[in-house]
């Protein structure tokens, strides 16, 4: 057991080099391009969850809207996978970043807000301002829709990492806990390692909902917008 809680959240090192960008490219080797006329069972069932997930996420928008399905999509694959193999045993999880997270964020939520002043200028620029303000609030309610309009891409990182690293902390705990439990009482250990079992189901889920939620957030974002 590390004695550091925080050394899986470490960045990975090979002879003095990180390795993140190897461990970031990694999950899409996972995600091969059909290039049969008939595709295997894992393909079928890959293709069928992407066009799912995009029918139920891009029903609700526009053409314009639409044209931003690949990157949905693409984005929804990328954190759902990359949490997934971060519960493998001596792995890293990128989406423990905040960084990363951050990179993720601000260029999507850039973009839907792009978006939102080329196509719907007056709309987009009346949500600083709702409808009935009195006068004297006015300056009020500008400043603080402005700053709710750049609190946006922050929430979206700050929950991904406070969602993915929690459950990867407490599976930690819950392991070291099991590991000392084991030479003092044999019943507390089971106990605990059956915990540790539903919390690593648990984590399975929260992985792939987490990446549901940064995706569907986005796409609300774009519908606001478009």
């Amino acid at each position: 057991m590390n004695e550091n809680l925080f050394t899986s959240f470490i960045t990975p090192t090979m002879v003095g080099i990180p390795i993140v960008l190897l461990i970031i490219m990694f999950p899409s080797i996972l995600f091969p391009s059909p290039s049969r006329l008939i595709d295997n069972r894992l393909v079928s069932i890959q293709q069928w969850l992407v066009r799912l997930t995009s029918k139920q996420m891009l029903s609700i928008h526009s053409h314009k809207g639409q044209t931003w399905a690949l990157m949905l999509m693409s984005l929804i694959l990328f954190i759902g996978s990359t949490n997934l193999l971060g519960l493998l045993p001596h792995s890293f999880t990128p989406t423990t970043q905040l960084s990363m997270n951050l990179g993720m964020a601000i260029p999507l939520w850039a973009g839907t807000v792009a978006t939102g002043f080329r196509y719907k200028t007056k709309a987009s620029l009346a949500h600083f301002l709702p409808q009935g303000t009195p006068f004297p609030l006015i300056p009020m309610l500008v400043i603080i829709e402005t700053i709710s309009l750049f609190i946006q891409p922050v929430a979206l990182a700050v929950r991904l990492t406070a969602n993915i690293t929690a459950g990867h902390l407490l599976i930690h705990l819950i392991g070291g806990a099991t590991l000392t439990l084991t030479s003092i009482s044999t019943i507390t250990a089971f106990i605990t390692f059956t915990v540790l079992v539903l919390l690593t189901i648990l984590e399975f889920a929260v992985a792939l909902i987490q990446a549901y939620v940064f995706t569907l957030l986005v796409s609300l974002y774009l519908h606001d917008n478009t």
